[in-house]
């Protein structure tokens, strides 16, 4: 019989599974402490592990990154909270890596000694692991729904330019309404939906944006330079 209490997870669109922790910065109710911002809600395996160690610094020296994006950064493993602070400090005090050094661990991680927050997200998944959380990233807009999910193996690292770059594609998507190609960046040209209906597709034909070109009925691309995402976004 299928584990349910193990492979249960919440999927984009849906609300974001609430709780209450306590964490390295204190007690946190989630998502509720968060609303109004984004949230990038992580995992990891296990503290004093070699590949947890690169991402926390990782995540640690693109902190403001993060921030400059109206988002919030929270941790979580099953491990202690005492575990926890004595791995921060080490990292803090000992640890660099990829020129990162003495990484400023301002954000929280959950102690998730009861497996709770895991498994409310499906963060524990028996083929990789019955006692560790996978690397899980959720991505939680303002209004605490879940907008995407991205899973990697114990063994494996992530991409942190791919985390920054998704959050960004994101927002962009919701400020002017577009959405974005494959391999897209900031600056690039974003694509605009295509017409469902012959109504919809004279109107397009009648009225396309400035800088848009359309290499079919369905396939249209438009200019969207850095400045208007800066203004938008980063508000600057």
């Amino acid at each position: 019989m299928e584990n349910t209490e193990h492979a249960k997870m919440p999927l984009i669109g849906d609300e974001a599974p609430s709780f209450t922790a306590a964490t390295t910065k204190g007690e946190i109710n989630f998502p509720d402490d968060y609303s109004g911002k984004w949230v990038i809600l992580f995992s990891h395996p296990a503290d004093f592990t070699p590949v947890c160690t690169s991402e926390l610094m990782s995540f640690a020296a693109m902190a403001d990154e993060f921030e400059a994006l109206n988002a919030k950064l929270v941790g979580v493993s099953v491990d202690s909270i005492s575990s926890h602070l004595a791995w921060l400090k080490t990292m803090e005090d000992k640890i660099e890596f990829n020129g990162i050094k003495s990484p400023k661990m301002d954000f929280p991680v959950v102690a998730d000694v009861s497996m709770d927050v895991a498994k409310r997200y499906g963060m524990i998944q028996p083929g990789a692991s019955d006692t560790k959380t996978v690397r899980s990233v959720f991505f939680i807009d303002p209004q605490g729904k879940i907008r995407a999910i991205i899973y990697y193996p114990l063994s494996n690292g992530r991409n942190f330019q791919e985390i920054k770059r998704i959050l960004t594609a994101m927002q962009v998507s919701d400020a002017f309404g577009v959405a974005t190609p494959a391999d897209w960046q900031p600056g690039d040209k974003v694509v605009l939906s295509a017409p469902s209906n012959m109504e919809d597709l004279k109107h397009r034909n009648e009225e396309l944006p400035e800088g848009a070109v359309c290499e079919d009925w369905f396939f249209c691309l438009q200019d969207l330079d850095d400045k208007k995402i800066e203004k938008k976004i980063y508000g600057r």
